[in-house]
């Protein structure tokens, strides 16, 4: 039986829930934003008015006025984002148990066999996104197609409250003149290198061999040709279905560019704990540190190391990350930003006390941090901090036990 997957994807999310907040705001355009004193300056959504004139997401608040000079920035409030994603989310489920989110405002329906008691895919999507529009106050656009990649396609390929099909025998038709960095997890580092191999085009990537794709990006290239030639059997998760967790991490923008190690000592502390109290949250180890770091020119670069042995404390975490901050970015140079990221993860160990010194090291500072961890959520978080973060509180102030906005947990749909 061919599948009939929905993506959803409501528009301008951000802003289309501040709209409802702010109706003397309807008609202009609006870019919800950071805080420029702290320096998330950016544009975190914006209105199809302000899109209109060029205004990105990602783009400073300075070039957002530059292009568009009547916008008007507001704060962003996450608690709502949150409850009207759920909102959202509480509709899909009344068509399908097979509701699986990607982000805050998108989700994967698998409607696969309800043809006959609720339509096809399109009427599904149209009654859906009708009913978000009027009991929600926001719109979405929906794609329709036989598998995950092409209905994410679809959802964005026409914009704002729309509905786009691509059927499996005319999907070559569709998406194949279609530009390359329209296919889902083609970055723009991606982008790049196929353009450089004259691959401009999704068609181009599906006709190109296999093998020659592989040698340009690895397996990454070889999962992106088999989704240009439409074969794509990843599953639909179950509403509620947590997917696996493959990396958790957390990065931020500091308030002032941070020069010397010891300052950057600091944030790669309170980064560590953070990342390493939510592997123990989720009885999860890692592998391999990551660390990113931006300049003052915006450049981002990342380096990644293995450790001795798996480990979630974060000890381990913040010492293998100075060393490849040490190794990799020189000494002097303002750092702007500063990421941490757990990778490589699996369920954790608890293994018989060992006297090899890297093992019995890592149990020792597991032990600590397991009782660290009892004590914060009993007493609160600031109940026991290192003498690190006592050193300079303006750079400690990331709560090492809260959920940011930037946080990354990331979790991949795998091919099955």
């Amino acid at each position: 039986m061919e599948r009939t997957i929905l993506h959803c994807d409501c528009n301008n999310f951000y802003a289309s829930v501040e709209r409802l907040y702010h109706p003397e705001l309807r008609d202009r355009p609006i870019a919800v934003s950071g805080d420029p004193e702290l320096r998330h300056g950016i544009v975190l959504a914006k209105s199809n008015e302000a899109k209109k004139l060029g205004v990105k997401t990602g783009h400073p608040l300075w070039m957002a006025k530059q292009l568009c000079p009547d916008i008007v920035f507001v704060k962003p409030h996450y608690d709502l984002y949150t409850h009207f994603s759920q909102l959202a989310r509480n509709i899909y489920s009344e068509y399908t148990d097979r509701v699986e989110p990607y982000g805050q405002d998108e989700c994967w329906l698998d409607m696969t066999g309800t043809a006959k008691l609720l339509g096809d895919g399109k009427h599904i999507a149209d009654t859906i996104r009708n009913r978000i529009k009027s009991e929600l106050g926001i719109t979405i656009s929906a794609g329709v197609s036989f598998n995950k990649v092409f209905a994410k396609l679809g959802s964005d390929y026409k914009k704002p409250d729309a509905t786009t099909v691509i059927p499996f025998d005319g999907f070559r038709e569709f998406v194949w003149p279609l530009p390359v960095s329209n296919l889902i997890f083609v970055g723009g580092a991606t982008t790049k290198v196929l353009e450089r191999k004259c691959i401009r085009t999704i068609g181009e990537l599906a006709n190109t061999d296999r093998s020659t794709v592989k040698s340009w990006l690895g397996k990454c290239g070889e999962t992106l040709w088999l989704y240009a030639n439409g074969y794509d059997s990843s599953q639909v998760a179950k509403d509620g279905e947590q997917p696996t967790i493959k990396s958790i991490g957390n990065s931020t923008t500091l308030s002032r560019d941070l020069v010397g190690y010891d300052e950057i000592k600091i944030t790669l502390m309170v980064l560590s704990e953070s990342v390493a109290a939510r592997l123990r949250r989720h009885n999860m180890q890692c592998e391999t540190v990551q660390i990113g770091i931006r300049g003052t020119n915006l450049s981002w670069i990342e380096r990644q190391g293995r450790l001795p042995i798996p480990g979630c404390d974060s000890t381990t975490i913040y010492l293998k990350a100075l060393e490849l901050l040490v190794q990799n970015y020189q000494q002097g140079k303002p750092v702007r930003s500063l990421g941490v990221r757990a990778c490589n993860l699996s369920a954790r160990q608890y293994i018989q006390t060992s006297f090899m010194p890297s093992v019995h090291r890592t149990q020792r500072y597991e032990k600590i941090e397991d009782v660290i961890d009892k004590l914060r959520f009993r007493f609160g978080n600031k109940i026991v901090q290192r003498g690190i973060m006592l050193s300079d509180t303006g750079l400690s102030t990331l709560d090492p036990q809260a959920d940011h906005p930037n946080l990354i947990l990331s979790s991949v749909h795998t091919q099955r």
